[in-house]
């Protein structure tokens, strides 16, 4: 089938960028072909050693200058490491970059998200939000002031409805708290810790979202009186994002997920135990079998697992292939991924994807 939603290269919408660290102030890294509303940087850990350092995330709403959010933390905005700016075709790090961005001879990878370039003022919900939203590509960034009263919505701004919010109070220590449309909106994950979902209506109210707002219980990690929050809000784009689960089978010979798309990045968690979250990704992994795993709620250095106990990537979904208690995308049980295409299966076109 072909898709027409204007999504034919989605590279144009999610890219994923390597660089080496230079040891230079102010470095500007660049191949991300947008000007990035949502930036995460992590450093590979390749040169060894004992340091490793932690995810940290940036975006356009809360602004360049604002400072770090870690995703593998339940710290509050660090002011001390801003962005210098987000730039056409990438970023510059601040004029003194630390060691977990630009250490020299050390690897990074940086994972670029487009939503609406400027935010703007959104009253669909009866707490009014700040948004940055591309509907063609189905993802918003909102940032909104807490009330503490259950019920209360928020607008997201993509005209449809999200099938994964996360969120993170920017003022006080706090987990980062993830809903996925396969949980449903009474249970939450945290992206920063291994445990199992949760079930508390308080986080969403026991409300899906609609495509308009999303509902907020009176949870202190969502919706404190007077507290400051940003949500990362995606909706499923066919030919382009997927947000699904599947039961994972514990044989070498894995279960085959379809997303309808070649994958450039895929986002798991295993919800039914206390297990890691996974990203892998088609530039640090450019051929199958791909088995290069980073942990978002861990400072941990990239895990490159055996070639026989890790995924392909191939032309419209990915394939596991691994019975390895490493990687827990591959275990039996339920399973939540996040995924991002390369090529849309077959183009609007009619140019179909190839596998690698």
């Amino acid at each position: 089938m072909s898709y027409t939603n204007g999504l034919d290269k989605p590279s144009d919408y999610f890219n994923t960028v390597l660089y080496t660290g230079d040891g230079n102030n102010s470095r500007a890294v660049t191949g991300t072909g947008f000007q990035a509303d949502w930036v995460w940087l992590k450093d590979r850990g390749t040169k060894g050693g004992s340091i490793n350092y932690h995810h940290q995330t940036w975006d356009s709403v809360r602004g360049a200058s604002d400072g770090t959010l870690y995703t593998s933390l339940t710290n509050a905005v660090d002011t001390n490491y801003p962005l210098t700016s987000f730039d056409s075709n990438g970023i510059t790090l601040r004029p003194t970059s630390h060691n977990s961005q630009n250490e020299t001879g050390e690897q990074y990878v940086l994972w670029n998200w487009l939503a609406g370039g400027t935010a703007s003022s959104n009253t669909d919900g009866s707490i009014t939000s700040n948004v940055s939203a591309n509907t063609t590509s189905g993802f918003s960034i909102v940032s909104y002031t807490g009330n503490s009263t259950s019920g209360a919505t928020v607008g997201h701004g993509l005209g449809s409805a999200p099938s994964m919010i996360i969120f993170k109070d920017r003022d006080t220590a706090s987990n980062w708290q993830t809903g996925h449309a396969s949980l449903g909106w009474t249970k939450t994950v945290y992206l920063n810790l291994t445990n199992a979902s949760n079930t508390d209506i308080s986080y969403f109210n026991d409300t899906a979202p609609t495509s308009s707002v999303f509902t907020l219980g009176n949870n202190v990690m969502s919706n404190s009186n007077t507290k400051n929050y940003i949500a990362y809000c995606f909706a499923e784009k066919q030919g382009f994002s997927k947000f699904g689960s599947y039961t994972g089978n514990g044989s070498a010979d894995g279960t085959f997920v379809y997303t309808g798309f070649k994958p450039a990045w895929v986002m798991f968690k295993r919800t039914d135990g206390a297990y890691n979250w996974v990203i892998m990704d088609n530039k640090r992994d450019n051929f199958n079998v791909a088995t290069k795993l980073l942990l978002p709620n861990s400072s941990s250095a990239e895990i490159g697992l055996p070639t026989n106990l890790s995924t392909d990537f191939l032309s419209n979904g990915f394939k596991l292939r691994s019975d390895s208690s490493a990687n827990p995308s591959t275990n039996q049980g339920n399973i939540i991924y996040m995924a991002f295409a390369e090529n849309p299966f077959t183009t609007s076109t009619g140019v179909p994807a190839t596998a690698r």
